[in-house]
């Protein structure tokens, strides 16, 4: 019974934690299945800008805007040295078909434990889904845009503009 209060204790305590994430922060660093069950490591995107960007579940009407979005937008996000990674609480088989049905043109992460999702704080309290949060990196793995009220058709365009506009300020 001790150990069940000390668990719970323990997962509310790291849930917090992650929850408190703000602009400035080091980006919290996983590993997770793409949807070609390939190996993705956030580390390895040291020099990079990234956005990340997390939705309730595949296939649902808001997270096919939100995708059909970036997929349509991709190329000024990747126009500012930046690429897009999705993430939701989904399999990676979940996640394939998404991202064939819709033919996007950027990675999807699969987080079927809700590891990533906990991490990040974005988690639903309840639900095994994430919230619609977006995150964008700096090359050096810092946060340095967090959007918790995201709307899904327009997320991509103001996430191409807030890397411009960090870029620029960077270069003053």
């Amino acid at each position: 019974m001790k150990l069940k209060y000390f668990i719970s204790a323990l997962l509310f305590c790291s849930m917090a934690h992650a929850a408190d994430l703000k602009v400035g922060d080091p980006a919290p660093l996983f590993s997770a299945k793409t949807q070609e069950n390939k190996d993705f490591n956030l580390a390895d995107r040291k020099g990079q800008w990234t956005v990340l960007y997390f939705y309730p579940k595949a296939g649902t009407p808001g997270c096919t805007k939100q995708a059909c979005a970036f997929r349509d937008s991709i190329q000024k996000i990747r126009e500012q040295g930046a690429d897009v990674f999705g993430i939701s609480a989904d399999s990676v088989e979940a996640q394939a078909g998404f991202h064939k049905e819709h033919h996007l043109n950027f990675t999807l992460l699969a987080d079927p434990e809700d590891k990533v999702v906990n991490l990040y704080g974005s988690k639903m309290p309840l639900l095994k889904m994430s919230k619609r949060w977006t995150f964008i990196l700096d090359p050096e793995l810092k946060i340095r845009g967090i959007q918790k009220d995201v709307d899904p058709v327009m997320d991509a365009e103001r996430v191409a503009k807030e890397i411009a506009t960090l870029k620029a300020s960077d270069k003053k």
